[in-house]
């Protein structure tokens, strides 16, 4: 169990998909995608999410991703933040996303 100040330490922001490229060196299938998170910048990720989505019907999605963990290095790419999903049985992931426009950088809680 974790408590409301631990999840409230938990940066979870709305922004919209800017840009989608392949990930050729990536271990497993995956884009990489540049978000706009309003006034928290643009932020690029690694998301395994080829299985669902085709970089055209990406670019203008909105998403919700963990603005607040450090930088991680996949193969010869820096991903800024982690975009949330929902696994399939498949084990493939379902983007998190909201069903109504946001404004970039919104808080989820």
């Amino acid at each position: 169990m974790i408590s409301w100040h631990d999840f409230e330490k938990i940066e979870i922001r709305s922004g919209t998909i800017l840009e989608v490229t392949d990930f050729p060196k990536a271990k497993k299938p995956a884009y990489q995608i540049k978000i706009d998170f309003g006034p928290l910048g643009i932020k690029q990720s690694s998301a395994q999410i080829t299985a669902h989505y085709n970089k055209d019907v990406l670019v203008g999605k909105q998403v919700v991703a963990v603005v607040n963990f450090p930088p991680k290095q996949i193969a010869n790419f820096f991903s800024e933040c982690l975009v949330l999903g929902v696994y399939d049985t498949d084990g493939n992931v379902i983007l998190l996303q909201p069903d109504r426009a946001v404004e970039n950088g919104q808080r989820i809680g």
